[in-house]
């Protein structure tokens, strides 16, 4: 628990305006993807379709597209951002794995990749200094 005040501390005395751009801009590509799966439900079956015996069809519709929606939204505003990430790191790995087990498309995995590393940093680095949650800590 004393390694994650620590760390804590030392993000909000570093943070810095690029790293909450970078928060912002993953949240808004999650929020897209999470909509862009919502509307072409088939595209969505259909990625997922090499490892469709593993998790099922209600998994994927029930979880991946409202979990990039509602988690990309709280990202962007930096709220409960670490708990929203958390949810996002089974379908990013996924992703990656998708890319393996199933038809290798590069721009995929790329995407995929750069998303799950940037992702793991803000499970470390948490919401930054210009954030709700950082907001909300000092107003108690």
């Amino acid at each position: 628990m004393e390694t994650i005040k620590s760390l804590n501390k030392w993000a909000n005395k570093n943070s810095y305006y690029p790293i909450d751009l970078l928060r912002i801009a993953l949240g808004i590509t999650l929020f897209y993807q999470g909509v862009y799966f919502m509307s072409n439900l088939p595209l969505l079956l259909e990625l997922y379709e090499p490892i469709k015996p593993l998790i099922g069809d209600v998994l994927l519709v029930h979880y991946i597209a409202p979990a990039h929606f509602v988690g990309g939204f709280l990202i962007v505003f930096g709220l409960l951002t670490r708990w929203a990430i958390i949810a996002q790191l089974p379908i990013l790995a996924g992703a990656v794995l998708i890319n393996f087990v199933g038809t290798m498309d590069t721009k995929n995995l790329i995407l995929a990749l750069a998303v799950l590393l940037v992702s793991i940093f803000f499970l470390v680095y948490g919401s930054g200094k210009h954030s709700v949650d950082k907001y909300l800590r000092m107003q108690q």
